[in-house]
């Protein structure tokens, strides 16, 4: 059993005991405390809420709602949906936050609580650290019986998120309807499979083939939207007849494609694509963080503009977005943000850009793959027992390789002359994660095996235990 308090929100595995996995006490201490900052931030008194397809979902909701209600909080609940479609409809209401119930990527046994501020965004570590104290302290206070929070439904909020996307003028409608695109779907059973269909039909496209959009959070195999968990979908489209496959996670703010042939387009290359083609129209600076592809980089100096590389996050992305202007940005987790939409990862615009894109282009998904710089990024994780300090960890590889340059913003970045390899603590699980790129797979995957290999002589020794 797992529980984790963040700044990012609370996450955890479903049942067991209180304080050590997401149990109904834990999400109701959770959601005052939220209640409680959100109420001090503004002087709305509604909060949205949503969630995806998780079979814990619709529990939760309901603990949430009433645990705000009993605050004298309004809520506006838009029931399934999509994180992106949440952050949109913060705004729209005017309200003082919104709670995602999602574990996006994680698999069906997991759920969380995603935290918006006013503005529709992942609240900021500081305002994360503020609601963290508020549930340690436990003092959220409640309304009494005549000041309770009134209950409304928005049932039309997708429609509204999907219909400002189709009028974005870098939405090119005519050309997607004029390619006749056939399309293979898998949104692994969860709120994408309402959300996208939704979105190709506006966008004009006629033929499309459903894997897995039946939203019931029976998740058909792992959600996260990697190669290894897409073997399904492969195999479909190397047998039948389609331009493209779409692949999205249960919460819809992660995108990947299937080229024609049944190979990946790569996570990574869903933001470089998209990049290319808002950049192409609307020339400006881009962003992603230190664990993405330098291929971003490559596209954005082609147009003669800037890249940055910010920490990751989204909150970290928006926030390097905002300071440098940035016109696209995002993740190399196939996480597209389009500050002129909302400043969130949104697969759905994700989606209607590079459709737009692949139109105008003319030619196949694999062409285009192919028109942009390959590089190989090899993606690994350590688990971690309790015991185990990780900063000691990251302090000591950072010693052993002293003489190597390096960012430390976000964990620690090592540029090596044959690539780079990023380490940094998970702020979701209890992890390591490292990733590497370089020029090919086995460079890339050899970085990552030397760092791991040195990682794990530190765990042998126990020189990196709590004391």
């Amino acid at each position: 059993m797992t529980l984790i308090k963040s700044i990012s929100g609370i996450r955890g595995t479903i049942g067991g005991k209180p304080g050590e996995a997401l149990t109904p006490i834990d999400v109701v201490q959770f959601a005052a405390a939220y209640g409680t900052w959100a109420l001090e931030q503004s002087e709305s008194n509604t909060i949205v809420i949503g969630r995806d397809a998780r079979l814990s979902g619709p529990w939760i909701s309901t603990l949430v709602v009433h645990t705000l209600r009993a605050m004298g909080v309004d809520i506006v609940d838009l029931g399934l949906s999509t994180t992106p479609t949440v952050e949109m409809a913060v705004e729209e209401h005017n309200a003082a936050g919104g709670i995602i119930i999602t574990a996006s990527h994680n698999p069906a046994q997991w759920n969380a609580l995603k935290l918006l501020n006013s503005r529709g965004e992942f609240v900021s570590e500081k305002d994360g650290k503020k609601i963290l104290t508020i549930a340690r302290r436990k003092n959220s206070t409640f309304a009494d019986v005549k000041h309770l929070g009134k209950y409304t439904e928005d049932k039309n909020a997708l429609q509204k998120h999907i219909e400002k996307i189709v009028a974005l003028p870098l939405v090119n409608v005519e050309a997607i309807r004029k390619r006749n695109f056939t399309i293979a779907i898998d949104a692994v059973n969860s709120s994408g499979g309402i959300a996208v269909p939704l979105l190709l039909e506006a966008l004009g496209v006629r033929h499309i083939s459903k894997y897995f959009c039946e939203p019931d959070g029976h998740f058909p195999h792992n959600p996260e939207p990697l190669p290894e968990n897409l073997t399904h979908i492969s195999s479909e489209i190397q047998r039948g007849k389609f331009d493209l496959g779409i692949v999205v996670d249960p919460d819809v703010d992660r995108l990947c494609f299937v080229n024609e042939d049944g190979s990946m387009f790569g996570e990574e290359y869903t933001l470089v694509a998209i990049a290319d083609y808002v950049l192409k129209h609307t020339p400006g600076n881009t962003v992603s963080n230190l664990s993405s592809t330098q291929a971003l980089q490559v596209v954005t100096e082609k147009y003669g503009k800037t890249y940055t590389a910010s920490a990751v996050g989204e909150v970290n992305v928006v926030t390097e977005m905002k300071r440098t202007r940035a016109v696209i940005g995002g993740e190399g987790n196939g996480g597209v943000i389009y500050p002129e939409l909302h400043y969130g990862r949104d697969a759905l615009v994700g989606i209607a850009l590079f459709l737009s894109h692949l139109a105008e282009y003319g030619k196949s998904i694999s062409m285009l793959r192919a028109s942009y710089p390959t590089f190989h990024i090899s993606k690994n994780k350590i688990e971690l027992t309790p015991d185990v300090d990780v900063d000691c960890i990251i302090e000591e590889i950072k010693k052993h390789y002293k003489s190597t340059p390096m960012i430390t913003v976000d964990g620690v970045r090592f540029n090596f002359e044959s690539g780079w390899v990023h380490l940094r603590k998970s702020n979701t699980e209890p992890i390591i994660r490292i990733y590497s790129e370089s020029n090919t797979q086995v460079l890339a995957d050899n970085l990552a095996k030397k760092i791991i290999s040195d990682i794990k002589e530190l765990m042998d020794t126990n020189a990196c235990l709590l004391r």
